[in-house]
């Protein structure tokens, strides 16, 4: 039962601003014009489309946290990030992970 509840969400919850001061990235894996029209001060885009391609620009010895607009793309992203071998969390939508960083 525990498994399914953390499929479902209803786990253990992970403290982000916790994962935050200890250096994580912030990816946004919006288009450049949603990420244009504001985004986390300080956080790189890079569109999911792209995040294959682009993992290389990321350091793996730190921990990333992905947002978007909903969490949808967000938790897509830290599933491709997290295969292969990031410590990645889906922040969910970036005005959350915004009011986090403070």
């Amino acid at each position: 039962m525990s498994m399914l509840k953390t499929l479902f969400g209803m786990g253990p919850k992970v403290d982000l601003s916790k994962i935050m001061k200890q250096g994580a990235i912030i990816v946004d894996v919006r288009t450049p014009d949603e990420f244009k029209s504001g985004h986390v001060k300080g956080s790189i885009n890079i569109p999911l489309d792209r995040i294959q391609g682009q993992m290389g620009k990321l350091d793996k010895s730190k921990p990333v946290i992905t947002c978007c607009l909903s969490g949808g793309r967000s938790g897509r992203a830290a599933d491709i990030l997290t295969s292969n071998g990031f410590e990645a969390y889906n922040g969910g939508p970036w005005t959350v992970v915004r009011g986090m960083k403070g």
